[in-house]
């Protein structure tokens, strides 16, 4: 019996950090080009900062919304860091929450890589 393939995560692929609520945005892209990405197989990554880690993730629903929820092991800076986190996809945008184990938290929100962003509302000088 052939095995069901299954339909593609709406999370997979590389999702561009836009903004956290705990970080200034000159510093999300401290390092590296501020990031989440998740993996076919249930795994991820993400950077921002002097901050990074590897996702261990699980796909579910959160009010409605496709959700996927996860626990992190990294770095911040030279030490040691773990947690959890979750987002939720609304519309084109990833809408979640960052959690460090006996520390800090943000919000942040995440476009598809390659998708554009919104022109601002800022005037030009």
């Amino acid at each position: 019996m052939a095995k069901k393939s299954k339909p593609p995560s709406p999370f997979e692929g590389r999702w561009r950090i836009t903004s956290m609520s705990a970080w200034e945005d000159d510093f999300l892209d401290e390092e590296v080009e501020a990031y989440i990405e998740f993996e076919d197989r249930g795994w991820g990554a993400f950077h921002f900062g002097n901050v990074q880690g590897q996702m261990d993730c699980r796909q579910t629903t959160k009010d409605g919304y496709p959700a996927v929820e996860w626990s992190w092991d990294g770095n911040a800076e030279m030490d040691a860091a773990q947690g959890r986190g979750w987002a939720v996809l609304r519309g084109d945008e990833l809408h979640g929450m960052i959690f460090f184990h006996g520390g800090d938290d943000s919000e942040f929100v995440a476009r598809k890589k390659g998708q554009r962003l919104p022109k601002s509302t800022k005037a030009r000088r």
